[in-house]
Order: structure tokens, then C-alpha cells, then sequence
């Protein structure tokens, strides 16, 4: 296999963060406009974060959350199950948008983003680390 010289290697290529953002913005059109009849799924308003695709573009894997819900709740639990059980009509749905030789085949996953940027929220907002942090702009001022 050829060598890529414009690629490190190291995380996507242009390719495949161009197909993912594509793929991200037709899925969260599809589950918006409610093409998918199916009462579960389309009670439920959901974002589509983040779609990731492997390096030969055959999988996607989309990251989603239901909107205003907990991750750990049954709204979380029963949106994965039906975009499951949805997968092989919404790969039709978003293949009709896309203009690639093979449409990849979706898999979901749940998008913990919000949850680690609350807990990240909240570990700042400690006292402890508050003063840490101030101690160590103190310790630049010395320096200088």
C-alpha cells in the first residue's frame, strides 16, 4: 500500500472529517424533518455531535444525545435503540444526499461531551482549585 505524503498519519484525514461533517449535518436533517416513521424516534429531538468515520470510509459512527435529556436516562437508551433498529433506512435516507460511491454503514453511539464539560465546569468551580489556580499566577508574577 502507497504512502500517503501529505497525511502524518496521525488522527483523520481531510477526507474523512469532510464525509463525517457531511454525513452529521444530512443525518440531523433527516432526524429533524422526522423522514423516519417511527413514533419512538421521532418524539425525541436529538443531536447528532460528531460522526467519525473509519479510514476506508465503509463505517460511520455518529454520536448523539437526545436534546434537554440525561444520558443515563431511558430517553437516552430507548433513542439508541430505535435509531438501531432505523439504521438500514436512515443509511438509505442519507445516502441520497451524498454523492460517494459507497454509502458507509451508520453506527450510534452515545455523544458524553456535555457530561465531561459539566464535570469539567464543576471541577473549576472548586474552591481547592481555585486557589491553585491563583497561587500559580502568583508564582508567574515572581518570575517576572
Amino acid at each position: 500500500m502507497a504512502k500517503n505524503r501529505f497525511s502524518s498519519g496521525d488522527g483523520p484525514s481531510q477526507r474523512q472529517l469532510r464525509v463525517g461533517e457531511l454525513i452529521r449535518r444530512t443525518l440531523s436533517d433527516v432526524l429533524m424533518r422526522g423522514d423516519v416513521h417511527d413514533p419512538d424516534l421521532n418524539r425525541i429531538s436529538i443531536t447528532v455531535g460528531e460522526v467519525r468515520t473509519s479510514p476506508d470510509l465503509k463505517v460511520a459512527t455518529a454520536y448523539v444525545a437526545p436534546l434537554g435529556g440525561t444520558l443515563g436516562g431511558q430517553d437516552a437508551q430507548e433513542m439508541l435503540l430505535a435509531l438501531r433498529r432505523h439504521q438500514g433506512e436512515l443509511r438509505h435516507l442519507v445516502s441520497k444526499a451524498l454523492t460517494l460511491k459507497y454509502t458507509p454503514a451508520l453506527r450510534f453511539r452515545l455523544d458524553e461531551t456535555f457530561d465531561r464539560l459539566d464535570e469539567t465546569r464543576r471541577m473549576f468551580s472548586d474552591e481547592t482549585v481555585q486557589r491553585d489556580i491563583a497561587r500559580g499566577h502568583d508564582d508567574e508574577d515572581d518570575l517576572e
